[in-house]
């Protein structure tokens, strides 16, 4: 298992040098991936560390903290993503008050000299990073000229000409359009973590769930026609509704998963959730009368919906060796879920 670090500054990680691709990595999408495995190809080459570089929270986060954007995928889900690719080390940076502070060219000579002691830096399409944006590619080329790395920048990817980006996928899950926010991702998209006790009103109403903590503004919020993996062999058809509950004067966003004829605890298993079809979203009803024959009417579009639909995609994937999830996988060694906070 690759090695997580958090810190910015600190003693020499790499003594015999690295290769570093840095992003945001919302998503994993198909063009980080195409960075990251461009990075894993240049470290092999120059038989030295690969190390993806990211930040938690997300820069965009840090700044409009009273707004936050959303976020397609947790800390802990990008680390075990960034480990599957096979990077020999993840760097999830503090993104704080003082490393928002640091200059471009301090985060150079800090973080990937001293620290990482690269060899060749990556990036994706219009990176910045440092003090008020202030680092590029231009500025990587000449700092690496003085400080003996080389640095580079790939080209957007592109599927039928449509460019891939983390916001390009947002707006698909936001409009329910699952097919095409999968062939951007490279796999369905899906929530992972680990079943935690809620108020148990779903099993007052006939309808118990596993619920999922997602302590970041989600991207997509509203009830759906779900696969659950991590509970048997195969993917468990359900119903789940993701968002705040209005009803019950929710705050927090949760996902709760009511898995059709189950029997069994769940609490503390580590499950995915993988979305196929958007029913409808979320509302404020009367009373919990409205909601339950609601629920009933959600579930029975679930059942239909999912007994004509193939099975899960994420399922297929795995058959045909195209996707590394799921069985869900543990948390990464030094990431617990208080990091995705």
């Amino acid at each position: 298992m690759s090695r997580l670090f958090r810190d910015v500054e600190g003693g020499t990680l790499f003594p015999q040098g690295s290769v570093v691709c840095i992003g945001a990595f919302d998503g994993l999408h198909l063009g980080h991936r195409a960075l990251v495995r461009h990075a894993l190809a240049r470290a092999r080459a120059l038989d030295v560390a690969a190390v993806a570089l990211s930040f938690e929270p997300l820069p965009r986060e840090f700044f409009a903290s009273a707004a936050p954007p959303a976020r397609l995928t947790l800390a802990r889900a990008k680390v075990e993503g960034l480990h599957q690719l096979g990077v020999d080390s993840v760097g999830l940076l503090r993104f704080d008050r003082c490393l928002s502070a640091m200059s471009a060219q301090d985060f150079v000579r800090r973080t990937l000299v001293d620290r990482l002691q690269a060899r060749e830096v990556w990036i994706g399409p219009a990176f910045r990073f440092g003090y008020k944006r202030g680092g590029d590619i231009a500025l990587l080329r000449e700092m690496g000229a003085q400080r003996g790395f080389a640095a580079g920048e790939i080209e957007p990817v592109h599927l039928r000409e449509e460019r891939i980006s983390s916001t390009r996928i947002r707006e698909l899950l936001v409009a329910g359009a699952f097919a095409h926010a999968a062939e951007l991702l490279g796999r369905p998209y899906a929530i992972d973590g680990r079943v935690v006790r809620g108020k148990q009103l779903g099993r007052t109403l006939g309808y118990p769930t596993a619920n999922l903590r997602f302590p970041r503004t989600p991207a997509l919020s509203g009830i759906y026609a779900t696969w659950v993996h991590g509970v048997g062999e195969r993917p468990w058809p359900s119903v789940s509704s993701f968002g705040t509950r209005p009803t019950v004067q929710g705050v927090e966003p949760l996902l709760e998963a009511h898995l059709f004829d189950f029997q069994g605890d769940l609490y503390g298993r580590h499950i995915a959730v993988e979305f196929v079809a958007k029913l409808r979203d979320e509302e404020k009803f009367s009373d919990l009368a409205v909601l339950t024959a609601q629920m009933h009417r959600d579930a029975a579009l679930a059942r239909r919906l999912l007994g004509s639909a193939p099975e899960s995609a994420l399922a297929r994937a795995d058959a045909d060796g195209a996707s590394r999830l799921h069985q869900p996988a543990a948390p990464a060694p030094g990431l617990s879920n208080e990091d995705n906070r």
